[in-house]
């Protein structure tokens, strides 16, 4: 799906997003990628939500997000607690979602100008 883009914005915005891509300010980007802070996406060492450990989410913690968002590919996941606690111990909300939902909630987030990191996995191959 294309969004449209506010050509004048300075944050990274996600302006389309695919099965295996996301579109970052006009450069596309394999998934799974994380993002966070003012860095490009990079890819994030995750196959699936179920394989998720708390070293996955330290790459997310690392830049000091005020909020967490895991995009699971397309369907929706839940978190064991654990994982979930690991994250909100640092004082710090995680929000699990579809990857679709997750790059457009990525993008009301960074318009308002919190800091948020996501974690944004592809459908888990068959």
């Amino acid at each position: 799906m294309k969004f449209s883009e506010d050509a004048d914005s300075k944050h990274l915005m996600i302006s389309a997003y695919g099965d295996d891509f996301i579109t970052v300010n006009e450069r596309r980007h394999a998934l799974p990628a994380m993002l966070g802070g003012e860095q490009p996406p990079r890819p994030w060492p995750v196959t699936s939500a179920a394989a998720l450990t708390p070293a996955d989410l330290d790459l997310l913690l690392a830049s000091d997000p005020e909020i967490v968002i895991i995009g699971c590919g397309p369907r929706q996941h839940f978190l064991p607690p654990e994982l979930l606690h690991h994250v909100m111990r640092h004082g710090i909300g995680c929000e699990v979602m579809t990857t679709p939902s997750a790059c457009r909630t990525w993008n009301i987030i960074v318009s308002e100008g919190r800091r948020v990191a996501a974690g944004l996995l592809a459908p888990a191959p068959e």
